[in-house]
C-alpha cells in the first residue's frame, strides 16, 4: 500500500468527535476490517456493525448489490464496491459505509487478476471508490486491501469540512485509481 498506516484509535476518536457512525461491508477481507476496528477501545460509540458478504447472493440479499451488475461484471468491480458501501449504510443506519472486494488468490476471480482490489467509502450517500493492484500472497493482498480501505476512509474524512463530502474535493491517493461512483 502506498501512504502511511492509519492510526485506528485516532480514526475512531475523530469519528466520535464528529458524531459519525460507521459500518463495514466486506468480501475479500472476510471480517478482518470489522475485527480490527472493534479491537479499538471506544469504538462502540461509532461502529454500527458489519456484513461479511463473501458470496454474490449475500451481496445482493443483504447489501442490495444489483444482481444484474454482479452477473455482468462479477464481484470484483468498482460498482459492486460502491453498492456494498451504500448497502452497509442502509443495513445499519450508519452515515459511513466502508467496503472491500477483490481477488486475493490463489486464482483470478470473475476474470480479474490476483491482486485486483476495490475499496469504497459511502459518506452520506456520496461515493469514493479506489482501485488497487497489489503483489503478494493471499494474506498480504487481504491485509493491503484492509489498509487501503482505512486510508481511503481517512482521506475522505480529512477532505470533509463537516458538511457532506464532495466527490470533487476528495482528490486522489497515490497508487490508486479513483472511480466515480
Amino acid at each position: 500500500m502506498t501512504g502511511a498506516q492509519v492510526d485506528l484509535p485516532k480514526l475512531v476518536g475523530l469519528l466520535a468527535r464528529r458524531g459519525l457512525t460507521l459500518a463495514t461491508a466486506e468480501s475479500l477481507t472476510g471480517g478482518q476490517l470489522a475485527a480490527d476496528l472493534v479491537a479499538v477501545p471506544g469504538v462502540s460509540a461509532v461502529f454500527r456493525g458489519g456484513v461479511v458478504a463473501y458470496q454474490n447472493e449475500v451481496k445482493a440479499a443483504l447489501l442490495g448489490v444489483s444482481e444484474r451488475l454482479l452477473q455482468e461484471r462479477g464481484s470484483v468491480d468498482a460498482g459492486v464496491a460502491g453498492q456494498m458501501a451504500l448497502g452497509a449504510c442502509s443495513a445499519t443506519g450508519a452515515r459511513i459505509g466502508l467496503a472491500t472486494t477483490g481477488a486475493a488468490g490463489p486464482d483470478p476471480h470473475d476474470g480479474k487478476p490476483v491482486g485486483t482490489v476495490f475499496v469504497a467509502v459511502a459518506f452520506d450517500g456520496v461515493l469514493e471508490v479506489a482501485e488497487h493492484y497489489f503483489d503478494g500472497g493471499r494474506a498480504q493482498i487481504r491485509r493491503l486491501a484492509e489498509k487501503s480501505a482505512l486510508a481511503l476512509l481517512a482521506a475522505v474524512l480529512a477532505a470533509d469540512t463537516g458538511s457532506t463530502a464532495s466527490q470533487d474535493s476528495l482528490g486522489k491517493q497515490p497508487g490508486t485509481k479513483q472511480i466515480d461512483g
